[in-house]
């Protein structure tokens, strides 16, 4: 696939979004910075196979850097709740909070963005809530993607990564959790002799 939309097979398979604005009470500080207190949510976005892995979310339009480009929506569970409910589940939309007891239970078109180790675009929680901004010009018909920095899962769980960049760590796991799951690893060896 190319990055050309008119590469695209049919019309009939995107999936618009239209823009929305979105009025947050004051600038807060997220995990990226300060950010404006009215976020204008762009997007034509379009959710299209992807090179990286089953679905992805394309833009139509050209986005400049430090756009707000989508909202992580869905309903909100505690972390016990996501995982009884996903168990048994090979896959899951969760994207986890700040406060480390709740995850979105994503149900939008942004859980349909897809990971890379050399994003175009990073979360960031704002008064709960989570947006996705582009942090470089990202061009029409491009694949957006952000880094999930996976912090959790099982240990033989090696969440391989498929996006092909040139600096990938062939993991969606966090620098830091991929430092620290050998040790992991290690210690429950050691648990079970």
């Amino acid at each position: 696939m190319t990055s050309s939309l008119g590469s695209w097979r049919s019309t009939a398979e995107l999936l618009p979004l239209n823009s929305t604005i979105v009025t947050l009470s004051a600038p807060q500080s997220g995990t990226s910075g300060t950010r404006a207190a009215s976020i204008r949510l762009i997007m034509a976005i379009v959710v299209h196979p992807s090179r990286i892995h089953a679905y992805g979310c394309y833009t139509t339009e050209p986005i400049q850097k430090a756009a707000t480009v989508i909202e992580y929506t869905g309903p909100r569970l505690t972390v016990d709740e996501a995982d009884t409910l996903y168990e048994n589940s090979p896959r899951t939309y969760l994207f986890g909070l700040e406060d480390g007891k709740q995850v979105i239970d994503g149900d939008g078109l942004a859980a349909f963005i897809n990971h890379s180790c050399d994003p175009n675009c990073e979360p960031d929680e704002i008064n709960g809530r989570v947006f996705i901004f582009a942090i470089r010009d990202i061009k029409a018909g491009e694949e957006l993607t952000y880094d999930y920095n996976l912090y959790d899962g099982e240990l033989d769980d090696v969440a391989p990564c498929s996006c092909r960049s040139q600096n990938c760590r062939r993991s969606m796991y966090s620098e830091t959790e991929i430092a620290r799951r050998p040790k992991l690893k290690s210690r429950k060896r050691k648990l079970l002799r």
